[in-house]
């Protein structure tokens, strides 16, 4: 049994692998940089239970995300963070003078039927176009389980939302979300009219992908395996989300 005091800063919950064999996929045209490490911690036991015994999942707010989420232990978003910065520095090109944001830690679960997703949650989409943002996503969960796909929206050619490029991606985006709406409900999990899916980041128990925010992704629901609000047999992953920017004056 976990004890009571999970959310303490200061208690372990999970060790992190004494070594992170960094795994650079360079992907797509535009060569965006994935990170994958394979045995993240030395073992997910202890966080899944976590999220069976003392989680308390509610839907997600402020987000697309089709399902529920919860906090996660401090202690093991202190760890990864630590241990992920220093890659994230060196492989993207973080500029020195810009600070660590964190921006959200959470347990998630889909869980959200296809018949109910809300047309935003039928396309890939992006975190953010900003330039140093990055999710941190470890699958925790036994599969099979639905990967994150990669996709390139096909009348720009954008792989990445900048700020440059918003304007003119969701004018381009638009026609197909009129469409969308008119059309039954299913989760995207391969190429169609509007967007090619060019990468998956396939699910394994352990693995840790980092990514830019910024890049049009989506989860590959598998509505029979994935969709289940139970921890303990769902697509249950850590979700950690952090930025970079000017230090407040």
């Amino acid at each position: 049994m976990v004890t009571p005091d999970v959310m303490d800063p200061k208690r372990r919950v999970v060790t992190l692998s004494p070594h992170w064999p960094v795994q650079v996929q360079r992907v797509g045209e535009e060569r965006t940089p994935v990170l994958v490490v394979d045995e993240a911690t030395e073992s997910v036991a202890p966080l899944c239970q976590v999220a069976c015994e003392q989680a308390r999942f509610a839907p997600a707010q402020g987000a697309f995300y089709p399902g529920v989420r919860a906090p996660l232990p401090p202690s093991y978003v202190i760890d990864v963070v630590n241990r992920a910065v220093p890659l994230i520095r060196q492989h993207y090109q973080v500029p020195p003078g810009l600070t660590l944001k964190p921006r959200g830690f959470s347990f998630s679960l889909v869980t959200t039927n296809e018949a109910d997703l809300v047309p935003l949650q039928r396309l890939p989409h992006f975190d953010t176009p900003e330039p140093y943002y990055f999710a941190l996503l470890h699958y925790l969960n036994p599969g099979p389980h639905g990967a994150t796909a990669l996709f390139r929206h096909r009348s720009t050619g954008f792989e990445r939302v900048s700020p440059a490029r918003s304007e003119a991606y969701f004018a381009a985006a638009q026609p197909g979300l009129d469409r969308l709406m008119t059309e039954p409900g299913r989760y995207l999990v391969q190429s169609n009219a509007e967007y090619e899916c060019y990468h998956r980041i396939d699910y394994r128990q352990n693995r840790l992908a980092i990514y830019p925010g910024n890049l049009l992704h989506s989860i590959q629901v598998n509505p029979d395996t994935d969709i289940d609000a139970n921890p303990g047999s769902g697509r249950l992953t850590a979700n950690i989300f952090i930025s970079f920017g000017p230090p407040k004056g």
